[in-house]
């Protein structure tokens, strides 16, 4: 089985989907590696330590492809590197298969089998596997370090010969994974921190961390899914949360936005009038860029300023951390590539409990019913 990596072509992507370490895990399981010439160089890895792990080096794009039994990737792949692979290859990546759906035309006409690694189900074999995970950590640290980067003062309290310096003030809102980690990062700063979640449950993981936790009575609405992901609220729902976040972003330096739905529009949590209650020099990190932003000012990549409220909403904040966060995503890709390699062959078994769930298409058809219905919702609209 031949497994294939080429050099990401999004732009400001730096991350590898394997690093050296894992090429070296796949090459025990007698899968063959080839790699892009220069795949590596974004997340300070050389092709001589990716030969030196056992692949082969080539600077031949479209020989790569066509030999390829699996190609991992970071991000989907652009139409034509789908239609450039053999018959029933397999796809692994992030995908985006219920925000973008329809992209994945081109694997269907061309009968692959697709893996989106945003589809590993959440139960504990799996955890190994878990890359939004991954990605959400660095995502939620790097966040942080953006916002004390550019608000004009320090994070930590001082006690200096010219008087006391205190602390900046942080609000986080979510506390998934990536707003715990921020949470995590602006405690270790020195800041003092609030946290926001709809999930009541979330509080007790926001307190550990040593933050405040801000509750919103809901009466009793389900806030979460099986899965542990938070669910589409009611308007009444969102308007009671949007204006306890308004009530404390008055006094934040630094607010941090992390929710979103898959498949869905990010839920809107600061509102514009929120903004402009804001104090000057104040700073918004918008981690649900890439589906709308949580507040409402947010454009995708680009830096907004609103009334001396800076507000900033970057798409894929991991790519700035490429090192870890390459090193974090190939460990997750080399433990569900095991899944599929049996005696160095390629074994697709769909009834088991991982593949089966995180499989888009197979065989021409699209296998996964969330996909599925995201696909007739974007046909009917």
């Amino acid at each position: 089985m031949n497994i294939a990596v080429l050099r990401e072509s999004g732009a400001g992507e730096a991350r590898i989907a394997l690093m050296p370490d894992s090429v070296r895990k796949l090459v025990a399981l007698k899968a063959s590696l080839s790699i892009e010439s220069g795949a590596g160089l974004g997340a300070a890895r050389t092709d001589d330590e990716y030969a030196a792990a056992g692949a082969e080096i080539s600077s031949d794009r479209n020989a790569l492809l066509a030999a390829a039994d699996v190609l991992v990737t970071v991000n989907r792949p652009p139409k034509e590197v789908f239609s450039q692979l053999k018959k029933e290859a397999v796809v692994l990546g992030f995908l985006r298969p219920l925000d973008e759906p329809e992209a994945l035309a081109p694997a269907l006409e061309q009968g692959l089998t697709t893996f989106a690694m945003e589809l590993v189900p959440r139960i504990t074999r799996a955890q190994a596997m878990d890359a939004l995970s991954s990605m959400a950590t660095v995502a939620g640290y790097k966040a942080v370090i953006v916002g004390a980067s550019h608000i004009p003062r320090m994070f930590p309290l001082l006690m200096t010969a010219a008087g006391t310096v205190p602390p900046a003030r942080v609000l986080v809102l979510g506390a998934g994974v990536a707003g715990l980690q921020a949470i995590a990062t602006a405690r270790r700063l020195g800041a003092v921190v609030e946290g926001y979640d709809v999930r009541a449950a979330a509080g007790e993981q926001v307190r550990s961390l040593g933050a405040t936790f801000l509750e919103v009575d809901l009466g009793g609405l389900k806030t979460e899914d099986a899965g542990g992901y938070a669910v589409e609220l009611s308007d009444e729902a969102l308007q009671r949360g949007r204006d306890l976040i308004a009530e404390h972003a008055i006094t934040a330096d630094v607010v941090i936005t992390t929710a979103q739905v898959p498949g869905r529009r990010a839920p809107l949590l600061v509102t514009e009038e929120a903004v402009n209650g804001m104090k000057r020099g104040s700073v918004i990190i918008d981690l649900a860029g890439a589906t709308g932003g949580n507040c409402a000012l947010s454009k995708a990549d680009e830096i907004v300023e609103r009334s001396g409220v800076t507000i900033m909403a970057p798409t894929n904040l991991a790519a700035t951390v490429p090192v870890h966060a390459s090193q974090l995503y190939s460990r997750n890709v080399t433990a569900f590539l095991g899944l599929l390699i049996k005696d160095g062959e390629l074994n697709v078994d769909m009834n088991d409990d991982v593949v089966g769930p995180s499989c888009v298409t197979h065989q021409g058809k699209v296998v996964n019913q969330r996909v599925g219905a995201a696909l007739s919702a974007g046909s009917s609209t």
